[in-house]
């Protein structure tokens, strides 16, 4: 009987997974294995844990959910932590094996896992299932991906289509028994400290396929906040100002081509205005990240970007550490890298203003932010992440160079105060006129008990209008 190994790597699902199904259809027996891949858990390269604890405790009950799903359809998860390629070569020796399936990615650190699995000599099929559209279905070659969103959008929704959704298998054939399946890992088994839930947090998320359809059935068709997410989105208080959904995107507990269908049903049965629409837009935009990555390779990691724009960066460790830890004295930066490093959990409004802040106030080195990211969030994703912080840095796909005025962006989005001071408890006590610039009245009281909160590191022309 024949017997193929379905490699799970960052598609942490049963439903609308093409590289189980196939090898359902070609084989009598399966062996469902995931390795805790030693390179996610090193150094980056400004030597930030490149999986901090909050990811890593939702990847563990991903993995767990996944094990907990398999098992209910009769067979189970092989778990392994270490190195893959030596893991995978292990376990050939208990049982002979004929092919391998999987996800094929497009990252070099996760290509040189790749490359080392191959060498192996089994056969691997790689299936290809993080994007709403199939890279086939695109109206070009991934090669030609255009270098303005605007015009990948409408090519793509003018010439292709989203493809339907694989069903989820009713049944898997049973392991056998002499396989040693492992056991899940524990946070401090990678050298981390498990953090508790701050009460603070936006939502209180745990990992897994079975949470990731509870908080679209949530989202979508109990509460049916999905009509008013275009006006909402930008919130900052609260689990449903968004749908979360990048929560569950990133290691593939919910398939992108999901979400867009159950949109479509949504739309269907409840309602279709420009919100239904915009999470799809929403979608549309991961994906263009992830082809334009695919496009440049190596150079979403080089300092000048995409856009070979070169700037004068500092690598300031001071500065960039008050940055991080949230001590700028800016309350709207403060508040949204606390809460990032208290909840491995940001806004994109928030990620947008601290992103900025950094590299065109600080003018602070954007690899520095995109590594710190990915330490911390827990949706981290590598496409999106150095997407956005190449977008936001002047050096990516947009033809503009674009800042965010945190003072203004403060006063618009949480005019009150009131999420600054969720956030920073020791500024409560302030006005809500003043709370996002409180050195205007309380320039007397920094560092004193009244007021144990840093002077701004930076005071900015242009801010002083909207004081």
């Amino acid at each position: 009987m024949s017997t193929a190994i379905v490699w799970f790597r960052k598609e942490l699902r049963i439903h609308d997974n093409e590289a189980l199904v196939k090898a359902l259809e070609q084989h009598e027996l399966i062996i469902p294995f995931y390795c805790f891949e030693e390179m996610e858990f090193g150094s980056t390269k400004f030597g930030f844990e490149k999986t901090g604890a909050h990811r890593a405790q939702f990847l563990i009950e991903s993995v767990q959910n996944l094990k907990e799903n398999l098992k209910n359809l009769g067979s189970d998860l092989v778990i392994r932590k270490g190195n893959t390629a030596e893991q995978i070569a292990r376990l050939t020796t208990e049982v002979e094996v004929s092919k391998i399936y999987t996800f094929k990615d497009i990252h070099e650190e996760e290509i040189a896992v790749q490359d080392k699995v191959e060498q192996l000599d089994i056969p691997i099929d790689y299936s290809f299932g993080s994007t709403l559209y199939h890279v086939k279905d695109l109206p070009h070659p991934f090669e030609d991906t255009p270098q303005v969103f605007t015009q990948f959008r409408k090519g793509v929704e003018k010439k292709s289509s989203v493809r339907a959704v694989l069903q989820r298998p009713e049944k898997l054939p049973a392991l056998e028994s002499a396989i040693d399946l492992g056991t899940i890992p524990r946070v401090e088994d990678f050298g981390l400290t498990a953090q508790p839930i701050d009460k603070r947090a936006a939502i209180v998320a745990k990992g897994g396929e079975d949470e990731a359809l509870k908080r679209l059935q949530h989202y979508f068709f109990e509460t049916e906040e999905l009509s008013y997410y275009k006006q909402k989105r930008n919130g900052l208080i609260g689990a449903d100002y968004s749908s979360k959904l990048s929560l569950w995107l990133w290691n593939g507990c919910i398939s992108p081509r999901q979400i867009y269908w159950e949109v479509k049903r949504y739309e269907k049965e409840v309602k279709s205005n420009q919100s239904t629409y915009w999470l799809i837009f929403e979608l549309i935009w991961r994906d263009y990240f992830k082809f334009i990555s695919l496009k440049h390779g190596n150079k979403i990691f080089f300092q000048k970007g995409i856009k070979n724009q070169d700037y004068n960066w500092s690598t300031d460790r001071n500065l960039f550490n008050q940055w991080a830890e949230g001590r700028t004295g800016i309350p709207f930066v403060d508040a949204n890298m606390r809460e990032l490093n208290k909840t491995g959990f940001m806004s994109n409004r928030g990620r947008q203003n601290v992103a900025s802040f950094l590299t065109n106030e600080l003018e602070i080195d954007w690899r520095m932010g995109a590594e710190y990211f990915e330490s911390k969030l827990i949706d981290y994703d590598v496409a999106s992440n150095y997407g956005n912080w190449m977008y936001n840095s002047g050096v990516g796909n947009d033809p503009r160079d674009r800042y965010f005025n945190v003072i203004l962006q403060a006063k618009r989005y949480d005019e009150k105060g009131k999420y600054v001071k969720i956030w920073l408890p020791e500024l409560k006590e302030l006005d809500s006129g003043v709370v996002h610039h409180p050195w205007t009245k309380q320039e007397d009281l920094f560092g004193t008990p009244e007021l144990d909160y840093p002077a701004p590191m930076v005071e900015l022309s242009y801010w002083k209008k909207h004081y």
